[in-house]
């Protein structure tokens, strides 16, 4: 996964959530092809409150010596995130959730990798865990996060059964804010039922930011003038 959207209306958001996290999020300029490295809107803990941040999708470590590392940090894996010398610190204290309308993942059972983006079938947002942490080695300070994934038996066939692990809006607090959970109780949480179409291949392109991403694609679709691949090579990442 390196390809999610964030186009929030304010009466998608539960009334788990105030009514000032409500309006945060669907008053942001809406985003249908946030990836890896570029920010997103994040639930975070500030002073004892949920806030909406942005934050840098891709976690750089407090104790990295530059704001990047040499390996990605977009995705953890539930299983070992807390044992980890990148995220433990952060499971313990700084767990985040990423509201999202939905996410891009690859088929890549055919001949040709085709993207299909992934959603609710109810059309409800969806809440990703993930863990975030604050670098603070020079000015100003860089806030990042991971999402969690785990297996999913949940995502549609023929796309591969690992992606975020969602969480329900009425156990966002206690994620954000609890004592740091067994990851073995967390990745039993219930997760939504999905549905799943190809979309055109023009995610690939960072430089393209619009709904019509959204739109239903034939699976074998050319692809669009002009669009080229990600420097990233999202075609070979989920």
């Amino acid at each position: 996964m390196r390809r999610f959207v964030q186009a929030i209306a304010a009466d998608a958001v539960p009334a788990d959530l105030s009514s000032g996290i409500a309006a945060a999020l669907s008053d942001a300029p809406p985003r249908y092809n946030i990836a890896s490295h570029g920010d997103a809107l994040v639930l975070v803990m500030h002073d004892g409150e949920v806030a909406v941040d942005t934050l840098r999708w891709g976690l750089v470590p407090r104790w990295s010596k530059l704001p990047e590392t040499a390996y990605s940090t977009i995705t953890a894996r539930l299983d070992r995130a807390s044992t980890s010398r990148i995220y433990a610190r952060p499971w313990a204290s700084r767990r985040c959730v990423v509201p999202m309308n939905g996410y891009y993942k690859w088929d890549r059972s055919g001949a040709r990798p085709v993207p299909h983006f992934i959603q609710s079938r109810n059309g409800d947002l969806l809440f990703a865990a993930g863990v975030w942490d604050l670098w603070e080695r020079a000015l100003p300070p860089l806030a990042s996060f991971a999402l969690l994934t785990m297996p999913n038996s949940a995502i549609p066939w023929p796309l591969s059964p690992d992606g975020p692990l969602f969480l329900p809006a009425s156990k966002l607090l206690a994620w954000l804010s609890g004592p740091a959970p067994d990851p073995t109780r967390i990745a039993g949480t219930s997760q939504p039922e999905f549905e799943a179409y190809p979309v055109s291949r023009r995610i690939r392109s960072r430089d393209v930011d619009d709904y019509t991403l959204l739109e239903p694609a034939a699976p074998d679709d050319a692809d669009e003038p002009g669009d080229g691949f990600d420097p990233d090579g999202d075609v070979d990442q989920d």
